[in-house]
């Protein structure tokens, strides 16, 4: 009966079947993205996320304060800052 090969067998068995189907999707790293395209997330994240804190910040603070739209523009000027300066250390880590 099936029931009663022993573990060893069992175990080879999936062995061989990892090791076929490594086989057939060839190369292990390709199921992983590069660090190049998770640098360009980072980069967008980075950006788009200064651009809707610094304009939720700015209104919020027009809306608090009644400098409108003072606030708004300065705060999103600063972020945007931030957010290049943020781009640019990135842009010198190495992209392997």
């Amino acid at each position: 009966m099936a029931e009663d090969r022993p573990n060893d067998d069992l175990n080879s068995r999936i062995a061989k079947a990892r090791a076929n189907e490594q086989a057939r999707a060839g190369d292990s790293r390709l199921g992983k993205p590069a660090k190049g395209y998770s640098q360009g997330s980072r980069v967008l994240a980075t950006l788009l996320g200064a651009l809707f804190g610094g304009g939720v910040m700015g209104w919020a603070l027009d809306q608090w304060l009644g400098t409108s739209p003072w606030a708004l523009l300065i705060v999103l000027t600063l972020a945007v800052i931030g957010a290049f300066m943020n781009i640019i250390k990135m842009s010198k880590e190495r992209a392997e």
